[in-house]
């Protein structure tokens, strides 16, 4: 259990700093916790959670945002035996209306400013509790499934379906995610009682909720986790905050090269090094060379866990090359062309990957909630399909190419194109549309629409920013379109499908174009 982790971790460690929250514009002040503080506030909030009516078996949804209670509340539903599902607050009614629905939830609890709008979507029969005010008891819900055994949590992921999917995670997962981490040693070497991880990802997504979280548990580190990313005061919070190493995704290091140098960029006496995926090739040694900081590049997917985990975390990492490094000893792989064959040194194929020995799943997650067919096809043939187009030289180095699956990968957010579709065609001014990936200086990826209207509709720039409001409507803020191209007809093959290929060929070419329309400065996230 995460549980059983954190109080080995606070015997040994009491008086050390566990959770560090600096202060934001949601949290005016910072909030700081030993572990022995952590400790004693989890068994009360434990206690009140099973006075309430609590108990093993549930699954929880939390929508706490990057705080302090969201861990708090972690461990302390871990404690009684519970499941959470972490909830993103800027989820639309309908996207929350789906999840809250399909996660079969005994409760949610949440902060006080979310009560609203989360209760807007929720189930009738789902009660609805403020965060350290569970005192009031709830009868568990006739008829819902518990938890699955040994699940510690389900994560959302965008589904290539159209609607996402609930991963489930076990405490077997979780356990394997910390020791891969903290077992990487090179750049990645964790010293026992040392480290300050900071971090500004989403608790909804794996890395902060488990690699992380996990890797402070396991070696007695502070957890530095910060509300979201703010390239203005970054390093100054780094600073501020003794931060030992950082994680981060590919937009971090574009944006902080965009700030105006100063004679304190050197971070090399600071930093040890800063984990993430993604960084753009021209930023990757930029960075490293402008703040004396090592960007380890690594892959890894909710699906795959600790299971499959490929980390550059020794040299050669082949900086500004988008490699990932080697596979570990036991990881089993496969690139695999279009045809099925094995791909040859250096090319392009999709990357399959499984455990070596008895149990090929050995670390992964333990299935898709509710949609066995989906995990099933995950796992054809026995190998778990990854989606990615990867290479792999003479030398074993694991170099990214593309996704396969059709989705776009916008700073750190993975957005099915079929999602964003499906919102378009919701539109009674849309004929047709498709949707793909092109490239963005800063986010890495950007949303783009190319849209066949409805007869009598004016292909104006007016009728392009009302479709992206209208999918931010149903769609979280970043899932809407960034540019819109408004075309007679699509793309499509000999079987009358989406030609995708020639799809995101096209839209390559067509993203300066000036018959393209430029949203991306009205995609802002509202605070």
């Amino acid at each position: 259990m995460v549980w059983n982790a954190f109080d080995r971790t606070s015997r040994a460690y009491p008086q050390h700093d566990f959770l560090c929250v600096p202060a934001s514009a949601q949290e005016p002040e910072e909030h700081r916790l030993t572990y022995q503080q952590a400790g004693d506030e989890v068994e009360q909030l434990a206690a009140g959670l099973a006075a309430a009516g609590f108990e093993p078996g549930h699954r929880v949804a939390l929508v706490l945002d990057n705080r302090a209670d969201f861990f708090l509340h972690f461990l302390a539903l871990n404690r009684i035996g519970c499941s959470i599902v972490p909830i993103n607050s800027a989820m639309t009614r309908t996207e929350l209306a789906y999840v809250l629905a399909h996660a079969d939830l005994a409760a949610v609890i949440v902060l006080t400013q979310h009560a609203a709008s989360v209760g807007a979507a929720l189930p009738e029969r789902v009660p609805l509790l403020i965060a350290r005010s569970a005192q009031a008891s709830f009868a568990k819900p006739s008829g819902a499934p518990a938890a699955l055994p040994g699940e510690v949590a389900m994560l959302y992921t965008s589904g290539t379906t159209g609607t996402p999917k609930g991963c489930v995670l076990t405490h077997h997962y979780f356990d394997q995610v910390g020791a891969h981490y903290t077992g990487l040693g090179g750049y990645c070497t964790f010293r026992p009682g040392q480290e300050r991880l900071i971090t500004p990802l989403p608790v909804t997504h794996m890395n902060a909720l488990g690699c992380s979280l996990m890797a402070m548990l396991l070696t007695g580190g502070c957890l530095v986790q910060l509300d979201r990313f703010h390239p203005k005061t970054w390093w100054t919070v780094v600073r501020d905050s003794r931060a030992t190493c950082f994680h981060y995704l590919g937009v971090m290091p574009a944006m902080l090269l965009g700030t105006p140098p100063t004679a304190a960029d050197d971070l090399s006496g600071v930093l040890r090094f800063g984990f993430g995926a993604g960084v753009d090739p021209r930023h990757h040694e930029a960075f490293e060379r402008r703040f004396g900081v090592p960007l380890v590049e690594a892959w890894s997917m909710t699906e795959t866990g600790g299971g499959a985990w490929i980390t550059a975390n020794r040299e050669p990492r082949h900086v500004g090359q988008r490699c990932f490094g080697k596979a570990p000893e036991g990881l089993q792989w496969r690139i695999v062309t279009d045809d099925g064959s094995d791909a040859g040194c250096n090319e392009p194929g999709e990357l399959w990957v499984r455990r070596a020995g008895a149990d090929a799943r050995y670390g992964f997650f333990a299935g898709y909630y509710k949609d066995p067919a989906a995990t099933d096809a995950a796992w054809a043939g026995g190998w778990f399909h990854t989606g990615d187009l990867v290479r792999v030289d003479e030398a074993g180095s694991f170099f990214f190419v593309d996704r396969s699956k059709n989705i776009i990968r916008r700073s750190g957010e993975n957005i099915a194109a079929i999602e964003v579709e499906s919102a378009l065609l919701r539109h009674s001014q849309v004929k047709a549309c498709a949707v793909t990936a092109v490239a963005d200086e800063t986010r890495g990826e950007e949303v783009f629409a190319f849209v066949v209207l409805a007869e009598g509709v004016s292909a104006d720039a007016a009728t392009a920013e009302l479709l992206r409001e209208f999918c931010a409507q149903t769609l979280m803020y970043f899932k809407a379109p960034g540019y819109v191209r408004f075309l007679a007809h699509l793309p499509q093959t000999a079987s009358q499908k989406l030609a995708r290929g020639e799809i995101k060929r096209m839209a390559g070419q067509c993203v300066s174009d000036s018959e393209t329309f430029d949203l991306r400065a009205a995609k802002r996230r509202h605070t």
